[in-house]
């Protein structure tokens, strides 16, 4: 399968009752570099959470913004790409027809799959909705990171094809193992058996499992 996809990218700015973020992107045309570390020209404002080799590419379906203008009418205006701050935006591929570890060719470069996006409250800030990454999370529509397997030339216009699909496990399977079901060792065994699983949530479903419960997420959710 080939899915044509559209390209964004972002420089940090300030925002009033938050910390700096880059989520406010543009889309860009031609050719570009993609690093281990992402797009070239594309920034991060807080790199312990965003960004790095297994954050290196956002990805969020564009068929969602259906969705989030049928929730938010009155703000109908907000939810068209690339409001969520994703690098990558594409028809076609949402989270539960692609899998944890599959691994995509786009242009010269490999990017694979590591893990669903871990909604922030940035995006309550951003959007005006005061639980808009608690939404976004419950609803499983939180798009998903690359690590850049093969770094190279990537093409506006070329599109994603899939090479290799390493698991069953989909990302819309990670989000319900992750957020949606009561503490489950099983799953959290399957999740980990997921080739490709970032490092950051292997961590996490590592370290429930040896905790018996689950962490709290209101600091990421809500930034208290």
């Amino acid at each position: 399968m080939h899915y044509p996809v559209n390209v964004f990218t972002g420089k940090v700015r300030d925002y009033d009752g938050s910390r700096p973020s880059a989520i406010a992107k543009v889309q860009v045309d031609g050719e570009l570099t993609l690093t281990e570390l992402g797009l070239a020209g594309d920034e991060q404002a807080e790199k312990k959470i965003h960004g790095g080799p297994e954050r290196a590419l956002c990805h969020y379906p564009r068929e969602h913004y259906l969705h989030w203008v049928r929730e938010f009418p009155e703000q109908a205006d907000l939810f068209v790409a690339p409001a969520f701050g994703e690098n990558l935006s594409t028809d076609g591929m949402t989270e539960k027809d692609v899998f944890i570890g599959d691994i995509y060719r786009w242009g010269d470069a490999l990017i694979q799959v590591t893990q669903p996006r871990s909604p922030c409250f940035k995006l309550n800030f951003h959007f005006g909705i005061s639980d808009m990454s608690s939404l976004m999370q419950s609803a499983g529509k939180t798009g998903w990171l690359y690590r850049v397997v093969l770094a190279g030339q990537v093409f506006a216009d070329a599109p994603l094809e899939l090479a290799s699909r390493l698991s069953d496990v989909s990302v819309y399977d990670a989000c319900a193992i992750a957020w949606h079901m009561p503490f489950d060792d099983e799953q959290y065994h399957r999740l980990l058996s997921a080739a490709g699983l970032s490092t950051s949530w292997t961590r996490t479903m590592q370290k429930r499992r040896i905790a018996r419960k689950i962490e709290d997420n209101s600091r990421r959710l809500w930034g208290k």
